[in-house]
């Protein structure tokens, strides 16, 4: 089969490589029909994790069930199937609480396992024309029949739409509060969405790729563009004062100042002083505890200088972690069918899989209009 593999910093290709098989029998294999590319895969495409060269990426993933294992009851031979990046067992303490992000039995020694990611278990990767699903009854999500029709907008429900609906979960939007999203990229346009599917009354997104904030104030959110003026100041201003009800970190470790250098701590700090007192924060940004590869000795170990004075003083809560996929899907699959979501509007360049390597470089240097790419196996 065709696969894109890691051959190092900045170096993918796709290559002809073994072909994905059913190893257990609560195994499926899937012919992918849609695999998306995702900021967190740029982690990994940059040299920043410990991903093994030869290893094929990508855990945003969709197609058709052509092979059951026999140990398999529920998915069928012709089912499409949207699968959660997080795979789970669904019998360990954690993934019984729905806690799957954080599954205990497929990545022994830690906590989580994902598709094609660094620390995240040996598990291949989707950006591939086959993908074997372990744990299948558990974690392929049947979609309905429109599932062809609908399928750019269902293959989103592998990741960034239930992480974008996490990050606002964590923060405690309720109907009719404020909230301000730090990142414009693919998971902070769907925590902008869900934000207004939620109903808040305001939504401030603050990037400073003016093409992601033009797709940000399309959606209905008010852009705030962090280079331009300082953002903590604009959305205080357009508070009177007071700052959002809640807030989302959806950058990560790589976040940047107004200068383009890294700092960490920047989106968190921002948050703390644009978020009302009580507020709350959700940060699904991915941090690491390890990044060799900073600038900074603080953040080569993971660590950041947090203004934790005006974090305490303000009473405000933080949550975080990767989203339980699983805990979201199926019930945003039917905003999706219902024409109440639609989180393809993002979607800037639908490819065929030998495009990948010219999508990765395009993607990583933020190239104008490069906002969601989806790659098509079987085109």
């Amino acid at each position: 089969m065709k696969a894109v593999v890691y051959n190092g910093p900045r170096d993918v290709s796709v290559k002809d490589v073994p072909d994905a098989k059913i190893e257990k029998p609560t195994d499926v294999l899937v012919r992918i029909t849609t695999t998306n590319i995702c900021g967190s895969d740029l982690h990994m495409y940059e040299g920043r994790t410990s991903f093994e060269q030869g290893r094929i990426l990508g855990h945003e993933n969709l197609g058709e069930v052509v092979e059951v294992g026999s140990g398999v009851d529920r998915v069928k031979v012709g089912d499409y199937v949207s699968l959660p990046f997080n795979i789970g067992c669904g019998f360990c303490e954690n993934c019984e609480k729905g806690l799957t992000g954080f599954c205990l039995t497929t990545n022994p020694g830690s906590a989580g396992a994902a598709y094609g990611f660094a620390e995240m278990g040996d598990y291949s990767g989707g950006q591939a024309e086959l993908l074997r699903v372990p744990y299948a009854d558990f974690n392929c999500l049947v979609l309905p029949d429109d599932a062809v029709e609908r399928e750019n907008d269902y293959v989103m429900l592998t990741d960034i739409f239930p992480t974008g609906w996490h990050a606002t979960e964590l923060a405690g939007l309720q109907a009719g509060e404020s909230i301000a999203i730090y990142g414009a990229g693919p998971v902070g346009l769907m925590a902008a969405h869900a934000a207004m599917i939620k109903g808040a009354s305001e939504i401030f997104v603050v990037d400073n790729q003016p093409d992601r904030l033009a797709l940000a104030e399309k959606m209905g959110a008010k852009p705030i563009h962090a280079v331009e003026d300082n953002a903590v100041e604009q959305i205080l201003n357009l508070t009177d004062g007071r700052g959002t009800d809640r807030g989302c970190e959806c950058v990560g470790y790589q976040c940047c100042d107004q200068h383009g250098h890294e700092d960490n701590s920047l989106t968190m700090n921002n948050l703390v002083a644009s978020t009302r007192a009580t507020g709350g924060i959700g940060t699904v940004g991915v941090f690491v505890p390890q990044d060799p590869g900073a600038e900074s000795e603080l953040a080569k170990q993971g660590k950041m200088a947090f203004d934790f004075g005006s974090f305490w003083f303000k009473g405000q809560f933080i949550r975080t972690g990767q989203a339980n996929v699983k805990a979201y899907n199926r019930k945003l699959a039917r905003l999706i069918h219902a024409g109440r979501a639609k989180p393809s509007q993002i979607i800037s360049h639908s490819l065929k899989l030998d495009e990948a390597p010219d999508a990765y470089r395009h993607f990583d240097n933020r190239d104008d209009g490069w906002t969601k790419v989806i790659l098509k196996p079987s085109a």
